[in-house]
């Protein structure tokens, strides 16, 4: 009687855990990296990335460089909770790939996930006013390959693949943000459409993960605010790791269910999702009702004028929340 008991209670406990995957479109064995050749290191934190999505929520905090110390976010926080992010995000923004990698390595030693974007020109170079300028590539040129305009492109592009290769050869693994916010088109590399821009992701992809041989790398595709006509931005499940969006508008939109459910919607439940920026940042209560797989929030104001010291506090200090001292060893 009392295996029989066991037999029903775990077949009841199966059907409940089946029933709560079917409401969310989880497909947790789906998720496997992109990059066949990814090395253990980043299939660790990949799989740990997948193993939390909706279990619990990573913090991140995007850092600043401007301030009076490259810390200014993150001694702000922890003066306010005690706590510090799980992940540290940085920019190649400026052409500052040393000082990047310097950080990202820090970081890392530290125990911590670490994630890079990059504000810059249609060259490679710059900073955010370049990624906004009205100029934009010779699409036709630049995506064609053998052609004088795809090598010089892709060498320009080599600016940020050296400084990941370095990364690499010190052992960390980087959740690699490219090409952001490219269905708002108000940078350059969304400017040209849909198709080019696909073709673009691709090309990066491609020369990175082949030509460069990086596999230190996680990628994150990141939808804007916008969540209009997502699909037909999508390079597909072959090119990415992580998909996302990102918000500035919690104040009147919470966790941003709907950005949740249109990029669910594309990549069918394969992908964790992440809330990839933030000013304000959602409650818990909002998180877990919205299950983003991770957070990040922008820096300076974003992060000390639109989240009060008491909803830092609270979020930071939530079993829900994962922070820097949370982290299992990935090494």
């Amino acid at each position: 009687m009392l295996k029989k008991g066991l037999r029903v209670l775990a077949i009841l406990l199966c059907f409940s855990m089946l029933r709560a995957c079917a409401l969310h479109g989880t497909k947790q064995a789906e998720m496997q990296l992109s990059n066949p050749n990814a090395n253990e290191t980043t299939k660790k934190v990949y799989a740990y990335i997948c193993d939390t999505y909706k279990n619990k929520i990573i913090s991140g905090q995007q850092e600043s460089t401007w301030m009076d110390s490259p810390e200014y976010e993150m001694h702000y926080i922890y003066a306010a909770t005690g706590k510090l992010p799980a992940m540290r995000g940085s920019d190649f923004m400026n052409d500052d790939f040393d000082g990047v990698v310097e950080r990202a390595a820090d970081w890392w030693q530290k125990g911590g996930l670490v994630t890079i974007c990059w504000h810059c020109g249609a060259d490679f170079t710059g900073n955010y006013d370049h990624c906004k300028a009205d100029e934009i590539p010779n699409w036709d040129l630049v995506l064609t390959e053998g052609t004088a305009e795809n090598k010089a492109f892709t060498e320009n592009m080599d600016n940020a693949g050296k400084a990941l290769l370095q990364l690499q050869e010190m052992g960390v693994t980087v959740i690699w943000r490219p090409f952001h916010e490219f269905d708002g088109q108000w940078f350059w590399w969304g400017k040209g459409g849909e198709e080019n821009f696909k073709k673009l992701w691709i090309l990066m992809y491609d020369h990175f993960t082949e030509d460069l041989g990086l596999n230190n790398l996680i990628w994150v595709l990141g939808y804007s605010h916008n969540g209009e006509d997502m699909k037909k931005w999508y390079p597909g499940d072959a090119y990415c790791d992580i998909a996302g969006a990102d918000s500035y508008e919690v104040a009147e939109n919470g966790a941003e269910q709907r950005l949740y459910k249109g990029v669910n919607r594309v990549t069918k439940g394969k992908k964790p999702l992440w809330m990839h920026e933030c000013g304000q940042i959602p409650t818990v209560e909002q998180f877990e009702k919205t299950p983003w797989g991770a957070f990040m929030t922008w820096h300076t104001e974003w992060l000390i004028d639109t989240n009060t010291q008491e909803s830092l506090n609270e979020i930071y200090n939530s079993e829900y929340v994962i922070t820097l001292d949370e982290l299992p060893s990935f090494k």
